[in-house]
């Protein structure tokens, strides 16, 4: 069997610290030239790298790397162009020691990746897009963030429609958890996401994250990715109704990466990486009467 360098440990325990105090930032580098945060800064790999290497020194516990695009309307690309754009980031960030993420929906990609050194598999499709990847994941061994989705992103958006979204998210997920624990995956290398933006419209998101202890009390800790969403846009919005471009989005995240944190959320997902941690260490001087 092959396995991470961590194991079969649980995934919130491998950086040493409680994560009820201390959420594990998850940073973002988007190797695509299409990505809707940075416009394809970081298509190139040693540009790539470099600000990953940045993110970890910012406070960053796992960078997350991304080869295909999912944002709304995005179609897909193959398997060989996806390697192409992340492996070589994942290779300059290994060899950084810092622990690197793949974000990917294809079992085959996840493979090639953790044979490079990634130590989580983030994929968005909660294992619905390739059925390959929980018997891959189980075979690997190692961490995976289970998002909550219902369809590919060119035509996510004619899903958004919801009985009650927390009930339905939950209810939805824990099918995912069922066929990933039937896989063979670890239970503690579960970690659930309920995918704020994929298939969601604004009041979906505000209600999935007022309702965070609710995903809470499946059992599994809970990512929250909000980072610089279509929803925080229109929130902050000008007096034209133009919403904010994404990058001006980075301090609401940072308020929202804290208040899912004291909503239960033991991962966040970000851009911005300075910002959260900022934002988390007053979170937690707060708990701790001043105290780091």
């Amino acid at each position: 069997m092959t396995s991470s360098p961590h194991g079969a440990q649980p995934a919130e325990s491998l950086f040493g610290r409680s994560p009820a105090l201390n959420p594990t930032i998850f940073g973002v580098i988007n190797t695509t030239p299409d990505s809707f945060s940075d416009g394809g800064r970081f298509a190139d790999a040693s540009m790539a790298i470099a600000e990953g290497i940045k993110l970890h020194g910012e406070g960053a516990h796992v960078i997350d790397v991304g080869g295909e695009s999912t944002r709304p309307g995005a179609l897909r690309i193959s398997a060989d162009e996806e390697c192409g754009r992340a492996i070589p980031v994942i290779d300059g960030l290994v060899a950084a020691g810092i622990p690197v993420s793949i974000d990917t929906m294809r079992a085959s990609t996840a493979r090639v990746a953790v044979e490079h050194g990634a130590s989580f598999v983030n994929d968005v499709s909660g294992g619905l897009a390739d059925d390959a990847m929980f018997p891959a994941v189980a075979e690997l061994n190692v961490p995976i963030i289970v998002m909550h989705w219902r369809a590919q992103s060119h035509d996510m958006e004619k899903w958004a429609q919801y009985d009650d979204v927390v009930m339905d998210v939950v209810n939805e997920l824990t099918v995912r958890v069922r066929d990933a624990l039937k896989a063979g995956i670890a239970r503690t290398n579960i970690i659930v996401d309920p995918g704020l933006g994929f298939a969601k419209e604004a009041e979906h998101n505000w209600a999935i994250l007022r309702g965070l202890p609710r995903l809470g009390a499946m059992g599994f800790p809970v990512m929250v990715g909000a980072s610089r969403k279509r929803f925080l846009g229109a929130l902050l919005a000008d007096e034209s109704g133009t919403p904010r471009e994404p990058a001006g989005r980075d301090e609401a995240t940072a308020v929202i990466s804290a208040l899912a944190a004291e909503r239960g959320a033991r991962y966040v997902r970000v851009h911005d990486v300075a910002r959260t941690r900022d934002a988390l260490l007053v979170r937690r001087a707060w708990m701790n009467e001043g105290r780091s």
